[in-house]
């Protein structure tokens, strides 16, 4: 008998595609306090607008819910983005220069985040709510995962250590946890072909996470993302 959730069955399969993603060259900059501001400016340009659609996927699970408990969750997940995260990436580009295409709801998307929000409809739309939730997760997981060891010695400049303060607390896990559980609760992790299934939707938003961190590197002085990576980082295999 498989004593481990579904969660970390995903997890560990994709643990090349993870580590890529949280410890990236752009995350380590956020947790020394040295990236330039106006590179964390280009990153909120577009993270407001993947948010906005991050939303509108999660959105679209509740429609598959199976019941009042994975409501719930699923609930109080769309309301931790509408109702906090978006409200505080917003700040954050307002404290950083603004854009006011994106503030007033304007914005254009890199080939990145459309590609990735893309991804995320397709499945939560198309698919069931396990297959839906091994789409969404690696963004919220990966952030608590970022955060939480950055929170024991926070960079002197508040914009970076409010940003790590954002998903490096306790609440945050706790819903972290809540959503795994759910995953793990929705999927028999006996099934090989369906845990096959999921690992690859799991492990293709893991390598959007790490897409989107070199996109938001590679941001101009102007922080406008580029087309091409800040440094070659060669991120493997397509997603």
């Amino acid at each position: 008998m498989n004593d481990r959730g579904v969660s970390a069955m995903l997890h560990e399969a994709g643990a090349d595609t993870w580590a890529a993603a949280v410890a990236h060259p752009m995350v380590k900059e956020i947790g020394a306090g040295t990236l330039p501001h106006e590179t964390f400016r280009g990153y909120f340009r577009q993270n407001v607008l993947y948010l906005e659609v991050y939303a509108r996927a999660i959105g679209l699970l509740l429609a598959h819910a199976a019941d009042r408990s994975a409501l719930d969750v699923l609930s109080r997940f769309e309301v931790r983005i509408v109702e906090e995260e978006i409200p505080a990436n917003l700040a954050f580009l307002e404290k950083l220069g603004g854009d006011e295409d994106v503030i007033t709801g304007r914005g254009r998307m890199h080939a990145t985040t459309y590609a990735y929000t893309r991804h995320l409809l397709a499945v939560c739309a198309m698919e069931d709510c396990a297959a839906g939730l091994a789409a969404v997760l690696p963004c919220q997981w990966s952030y608590g995962e970022i955060a939480r060891p950055l929170m024991a010695s926070k960079p002197a400049d508040p914009i970076y250590a409010d940003w790590i303060a954002l998903f490096g607390d306790d609440d945050y896990d706790a819903l972290v946890d809540e959503t795994t559980a759910l995953l793990d609760r929705l999927v028999d992790p006996s099934d090989a072909p369906r845990v096959a299934v999921l690992a690859e939707i799991f492990d293709r938003s893991t390598w959007y996470e790490r897409a989107f961190w070199d996109m938001a590197y590679a941001s101009g002085d102007d922080g406008s993302p580029n087309d091409e990576p800040r440094e070659s980082q060669g991120m493997g295999g397509q997603p």
